[in-house]
């Protein structure tokens, strides 16, 4: 039962709605709770803070209620918001995308890190994103990236029109481009940079992910074929073709997947050039260069 909010003040409402969703379980209710209350307001963390002793309206107490609603049934707060901040970077997110993940900005740090080791940031680079979703990680590169051009690929048209409004947005539009097709297939080379984080998650092993994920993200974003490397090989297949020498193809994988897409890279020429892991512990980039 979602308590009424009609005649709250902000910090009512917030203490409340956090205090639901602490009794669900949901892991960072106040977090949470402020952002749908400040998304209903139109106030961010500061004017929150300022707002707080404000009573809030009776549409607005309806408008948190239902947002209180759809939390409680497993929606994520990206999902309701329709944004979620990847690099620092405030992205829109509808049904056809990802959410972006905490965990991908170590593929964008490896990626840069590479980059380094090779050279000013400044230089003119060329760069693909192979399943591009929102665009979240092709963007990242370039905001790091001054003189950097890139383009992104995607099988949803749903997905690249999210990809290239959050590139006009954030003022990338003349450096990205986005185009319809499966992983590299329809792309030419020679690209300093291809990054993706694949579809990864083997198909029998998706009714087992978490509701926030098996019930609100895009299954094609997910499925990673019966192996849930299937992704990996149109990859490994296209990198040589793509990559410039010298280039690198650093790539997202899943839990127990760093020695299969090794092999994958390795048989198709690729050395690799570095790993790097999440908080878990876990292998959760790769990189490799084409020599």
């Amino acid at each position: 039962m979602i308590a009424t909010l009609r005649g709250a003040s902000v910090a009512h409402a917030r203490r409340a709605v956090a205090e639901q969703f602490r009794q669900a379980g949901i892991e960072s209710p106040e977090l949470d709770a402020r952002v749908l209350i400040g998304h209903a307001l139109g106030l961010d963390h500061a004017g929150l803070a300022t707002a707080a002793t404000q009573q809030i309206s009776d549409l607005t107490a309806t408008q948190i209620e239902r947002f209180t609603t759809r939390r409680l049934a497993g929606e994520p707060v990206a999902r309701i918001v329709g944004q979620k901040e990847f690099w620092s970077l405030p992205l829109t997110v509808t049904p056809a995308v990802l959410v972006p993940r905490p965990e991908t900005e170590i593929l964008v740090e490896l990626a840069l890190a590479l980059i380094d080791r090779d050279g000013a940031r400044t230089r003119a680079l060329r760069i693909a994103d192979l399943a591009t979703g929102s665009g979240a990680i092709l963007l990242a590169l370039l905001s790091e990236l001054p003189n950097a051009y890139g383009i992104g690929t995607d099988i949803d048209t749903e997905a690249l029109a999210v990809a290239r409004s959050n590139a006009k947005q954030l003022g990338f539009d003349t450096r990205a481009t986005f185009l319809a097709t499966d992983y590299g297939a329809a792309l030419e080379g020679s690209f300093d940079l291809v990054v993706s984080n694949p579809p990864y998650v083997a198909s029998a092993d998706i009714p087992t992910l978490a509701p926030e994920v098996r019930e609100h993200d895009p299954r094609h974003a997910l499925d990673g074929g019966a192996d849930g490397i299937a992704a990996y090989r149109a990859i490994a297949a296209d990198a040589p073709r793509l990559l410039k020498p010298g280039g690198h193809l650093v790539v997202e994988i899943g839990a127990g997947q760093e020695r299969a897409v090794n092999g994958l890279f390795a048989a198709r020429g690729l050395a690799i050039a570095g790993t790097r892991h999440d908080l878990s512990g876990i292998p959760r980039a790769l990189a490799a260069i084409r020599h």
